[in-house]
């Protein structure tokens, strides 16, 4: 399990947000944020469960997506986000933590959904 960014519900607007419309989310930051920080903005209808809409949640890099989740409250069902790349969120002691298994590394770079974690992670390795 690695780190792979911090996403953090807001109602204020953030440059160069991205529309995710199947969720009902502009999202920003990650790619510029050093250390992972994901702003979410979430329109109204949006069918995220609230507890990922309202509470911050930290992501992290499995290599097993199905044995992370065992055993643990889940929240959203292991999915699809992209091909080669699995997402899934628990229930921690209340908070929301999300779980990213990337199959395809490089395609998933590719895709913009930086595989590697943020820059600060990247760095401190070697």
């Amino acid at each position: 399990m690695r780190y792979h960014h911090v996403g953090i519900p807001t109602t204020e607007r953030h440059e160069g947000e991205t529309w995710l419309a199947e969720h009902r989310v502009h999202v920003a930051g990650f790619e510029s944020s050093p250390f992972g920080v994901e702003w979410m903005r979430y329109e109204p209808g949006s069918r995220v469960p609230e507890l990922v809409r309202t509470v911050p949640h930290v992501a992290f890099t499995v290599d097993d997506l199905d044995a992370a989740i065992a055993g643990r409250q889940v929240l959203i069902a292991p999915k699809q986000l992209s091909p080669g790349v699995r997402v899934a969120f628990v229930v921690d002691d209340g908070a929301p933590i999300e779980f990213l298994e990337f199959n395809d590394p490089a395609r998933a770079e590719a895709d913009g959904l930086a595989p590697w974690g943020p820059p600060a992670c990247r760095e401190s390795e070697g």
